[in-house]
């Protein structure tokens, strides 16, 4: 028997990702789609940068017949709505239209579904909401399909609350109370990749596989505390002592969060995460291990038996310091172009007026060098505009820099040392623009 042809949509992803490189490992003919794909994640001409949310049902279903698809694997997703984000878009109206395009595909195609565990009732987010609204759809559109809800997903790479809870790990600091206390069942990346070539094998006919909903998870039951615990065993921080952080810094992280989010960012800690978080994560995985006989990895088995690698620790500690880096260059750049434009505008032109250069140059460049620091922070501040800002502010730094040398040199021995500090300036840009990746 041949192996299917499967269609990942989302392969760029921390599930979507894994899952495509897995399958393929197993033999399995698989194109892996997604919205935008990294550098390093275009090895393979079987990967596929192709805009799907903004394809049509037609434009779907020619999709699906060019590539003789057998299988769909659906790994959409988006935390919350934001600059470029729509919840609805992504969970509700995209699964309506690949519905209709399966339908009229001519197929009989196989849409394995990755959703989210909880049950409907305790569903607070737009996030939950429409993934639910997704499910509905799927259940009632008579398609072969499988609706998986993974857990709390471990796997090699970090991204968004695994990424967090690394974080924290490599930290003295605990969420509050409640919070550690909550249910967080994870699951391995790989039973998850597992369940999927196992969908993908079954033949299409098979009655017991037509429609089913499965909580992905491991059987024994742990708190958000024993997920970090297993971490801290991992980075050898298991041992320090820790602090509870105050529930209204965690809410205060959440609204900044949401701030950086319609900037553009993804960051882990926004208001919707945070309310996930605190529902926790729970469910029944006994239909998924009865049907499939996978037998779920533990959660020391999922993090790893061996200490942590020095990229893991490494990357876990300037998880959170990369939030702090760039929020300390935008406000570098905007408030030191506004105090010299709007609050000591005097003084500042007063050095230049110092050193005999005529009047209208001295507003000229005052005004430009102040405009320009703020255009600077400003586009530091847009995920997509950030890398311009970092360049520009080094090339600025050093324009500064020889500009100083050239005209007034004796600001390089003025007490406070404002020249003297832009060579570290420059460093942090540096160190920002080598961290700007997520994936």
């Amino acid at each position: 028997m041949s192996k299917a042809n499967v269609l990942l949509l989302g392969a760029s992803g921390l599930i979507g990702r894994f899952v495509t490189d897995d399958l393929r490992a197993r033999g399995f003919r698989v194109i892996g789609l997604a919205r935008s794909l990294s550098p390093a994640q275009k090895m393979s001409p079987r990967d596929i940068e192709l805009p799907i949310l903004s394809l049509d049902a037609a434009a779907l279903t020619h999709l699906l017949n060019e590539h003789a698809a057998d299988v769909v694997v659906n790994c959409l997703g988006v935390l919350q709505d934001g600059a470029g984000s729509d919840t609805n878009a992504v969970h509700r109206d995209f699964v309506a239209r690949l519905l209709q395009a399966i339908g009229d595909s001519g197929r009989v195609i196989r849409l394995v579904h990755v959703s989210i565990p909880g049950t409907a009732e305790a569903d607070r987010t737009a996030f939950a909401t429409t993934k639910r609204e997704a499910e509905r759809l799927i259940a009632a559109s008579g398609i072969v399909h499988a609706i998986l809800r993974p857990g709390f997903v471990v796997a090699p790479s970090a991204y968004g609350g695994s990424a967090l809870l690394r974080a924290l790990a490599a930290f003295p600091i605990d969420l509050p109370d409640k919070e550690m206390a909550t249910p967080f069942r994870p699951v391995a990346v790989e039973d998850i990749a597992a369940t999927i070539a196992w969908l993908a094998a079954r033949d299409i006919d098979d009655a017991s596989v037509k429609a089913v909903s499965w909580d992905l998870m491991q059987s024994e039951p742990v708190t958000m505390a024993g997920v970090i615990k297993q971490f801290r065993i991992a980075f050898g921080t298991a041992g320090w002592p820790h602090v509870a952080m105050p529930s209204f810094a965690l809410d205060l992280g959440g609204k900044l969060g949401d701030v950086a989010n319609y900037l553009g960012w993804m960051p882990p800690m926004r208001s919707t995460a945070i309310t996930e978080l605190r529902r926790g994560v729970s469910g029944d995985p006994s239909a998924w291990i009865a049907a499939t006989g996978i037998a779920p990895k533990t959660l020391t088995d999922a993090i790893g038996r061996h200490p942590a690698t020095i990229q893991d620790k490494w990357f876990a500690r300037l998880f959170l310091v990369k939030a702090l880096i760039i929020g300390s260059l935008v406000a570098f750049w905007v408030v030191s172009g506004f105090i010299a434009l709007f609050v000591s505008y005097r003084a500042a032109a007063g050095i230049l007026t110092a050193h005999n250069l005529p009047s209208a140059l001295v507003d000229l460049i005052t005004i430009g060098t102040s405009l320009m620091d703020m255009s600077i922070g400003g586009l530091i501040a847009f995920r997509r505009t950030s890398a311009l800002g970092l360049v520009a502010g080094i090339i600025a730094s050093l324009g500064y820099m020889v500009g100083a040398a050239i005209l007034t040199p004796d600001l390089w021995i003025e007490p406070l040392g404002a020249l003297v500090k832009t060579g570290p300036a420059i460093v942090l840009m540096l160190v920002a623009l080598v961290m700007l990746d997520n994936r």
